[in-house]
């Protein structure tokens, strides 16, 4: 018999999820140190700064810092921005859709599908004619959930450390 899943709600961060989005955020960053370690930061406690980071973007117009909820407790977020048209990286303006993290134990409950969505509307809504992702390359998971919702590959980061190669 199957057990039935928690309703999700997905609603808009406030200050007292600081908590909850710094332990995510620092498992974002972990998961991400963990698949590359040359590439991705680390820090000792990352969660409090994490957490705080998110909090201090609640009060940002062109940003959105949404969490799914079950039963009163946040088992992911997702934090996007509008972005201006970047020579740098060769983009037009849009919507940038930063992290998107869900708690281990809720995945498979499409968590991270619905936050994506809200996301995607939220920038949409606001006024981005497009909404742009990265993805970590070995995270799999991940982009077959945003080849589900339309996303399509259009660059490739690479990254070569400093220092003599061995070929």
């Amino acid at each position: 018999m199957d057990t039935p899943t928690p309703s999700t709600t997905i609603r808009p961060a406030t200050a007292a999820d600081q908590a909850a989005l710094g332990r995510y955020g620092g498992s974002l960053m972990r998961q991400h140190h963990a698949f590359d370690p040359e590439r991705f930061i680390t820090a000792a406690d990352p969660e409090d700064g994490y957490g705080h980071f998110l909090v201090s973007q609640l009060g940002d117009e062109e940003t959105v810092v949404l969490v799914a909820e079950q039963a009163g407790t946040v088992i992911g977020y997702v934090y996007a921005s509008l972005e201006p048209m970047s020579w740098k990286e060769l983009r037009d303006s849009c919507g940038f859709i930063h992290d998107v993290f869900v708690d281990e134990r809720s995945r498979g409950q499409r968590a991270g599908e619905r936050l994506v969505r809200a996301a995607i509307t939220w920038l949409e809504a606001h006024g981005a004619p497009r909404v742009v992702l990265q993805s970590a390359a070995k995270n799999e998971t991940a982009q077959r959930l945003f080849d589900r919702l339309g996303f399509r590959r259009t660059m490739v980061e690479m990254t070569r450390e400093a220092g003599p190669q061995d070929a």
